[in-house]
């Protein structure tokens, strides 16, 4: 099973997990908002842990949207009925887990008045998750599906197919094929998983299908992209599909003289902001925390970080504002103010076929 020190770690604390469920009715499992492949497979990984350790019914809950193509279909296959957080009555659950997320993390939607039991995380640990009666965080894993993996194997219960699958995507998604911040578990995870996952599926969500407002924002993202010495900076203005941050920042990464991208959106009147980085000598989970300081939260990896600030009544010009002092901050936390700013692209449309 992966990783020794995980193993350990996990069979120290599993006794304690299942105190914890005895004579419990119902459960609520809170994903981060806009969940990704490792929430989701997280989420379900940890419904199936207690409905067989103590039969306990589970409702998935979220924020946001599932709006990228490969998580719509991740969802599909797994034949998900997620539910919103805004949507639930808390006080009928006598048990609330988060996955993937942390209370006051700022990208879920817990409640404020409501304090978890349980949270299972790989993002750093916060203040606000050391009073919670339970928690295993392990920042240098590269997926939180990895340690729930961990569990469903002390438990004795084999993982499905779909699940297997499931697992197998969100660790991959999440560590970019192992190449970004994997550590051995996830490593040897995937090799028990893979050859219980259903390969053709494993095709089907990677190629999920997308509508045209994909592309459009995609357009806008590379139009508005503006290189900084080695790092890129775009908008995508108000969306609807807070995933492609994410993405747009991913894919600005992929530029051969680019080590960091930041793209910003806003959404359900927030801006939201995503870094990604290749360079060492910085971690985007600092610099991110620097942009939003006390506008917002934020938090993240070494590699890759995002963060939230609320819009509140900002007027048009108050919003430009403040997304051009965050751009500076940027610039400014990673070194490249001295760099004049140039188009990475010129989007010409045309009326013609």
């Amino acid at each position: 099973m992966p990783g020794k020190n995980g193993i350990d770690k996990t069979a120290g604390k599993f006794d304690r997990l299942k105190q914890l469920l005895q004579r419990k009715a119902a459960m609520v499992i809170v994903l981060q908002d806009n969940p990704d492949p490792d929430s989701i497979a997280a989420g379900v990984a940890l419904r199936k842990l207690v409905n067989k350790l103590a039969k306990i019914p589970c409702t998935i809950a979220y924020g946001g949207t599932v709006g990228r193509g490969e998580n719509r279909a991740l969802v599909r296959y797994l034949g998900l009925n997620l539910r919103l957080c805004n949507e639930l009555d808390f006080a009928k659950f006598d048990l609330v887990a988060m996955v993937d997320t942390q209370p006051g993390a700022g990208n879920n939607s817990l409640p404020e008045d409501v304090q978890p039991d349980i949270v299972f995380d790989h993002h750093p640990l916060r203040k606000t998750s050391r009073a919670i009666p339970f928690t295993d965080i392990r920042r240098k894993y590269g997926a939180t599906a990895t340690i729930l993996l961990e569990y469903l194997t002390a438990a004795g219960i084999t993982v499905d197919v779909r699940l297997a699958t499931a697992i197998l995507y969100a660790i991959r998604s999440d560590t970019q094929d192992l190449g970004r911040e994997a550590c051995k578990a996830d490593i040897e995870a995937i090799g028990i998983l893979f050859p219980r996952s259903n390969c053709r599926m494993l095709s089907v969500i990677q190629r999920g299908a997308v509508p045209k407002t994909y592309f459009r924002m995609l357009a806008e993202g590379l139009n508005n992209a503006y290189c900084y010495g080695h790092a890129m900076i775009t908008s995508l203005g108000q969306i609807d599909n807070p995933d492609m941050i994410a993405e747009v920042a991913d894919l600005l990464l992929r530029e051969d003289t680019t080590n960091w991208t930041m793209c910003t959106g806003i959404y359900d009147n927030k801006l939201l902001i995503s870094l990604r980085t290749s360079q060492e000598t910085r971690k985007a989970s600092d610099v991110i925390r620097k942009l939003v300081a006390r506008r917002g939260t934020g938090g993240g990896h070494d590699t890759y970080s995002g963060g939230q600030i609320p819009l509140g009544r900002r007027t048009p010009a108050r919003r430009a504002r403040l997304l051009k002092t965050i751009q500076d901050k940027f610039l400014k936390a990673i070194a490249m103010t001295a760099h004049a700013p140039e188009r990475l692209i010129t989007i010409k449309y045309s009326t013609q076929p």
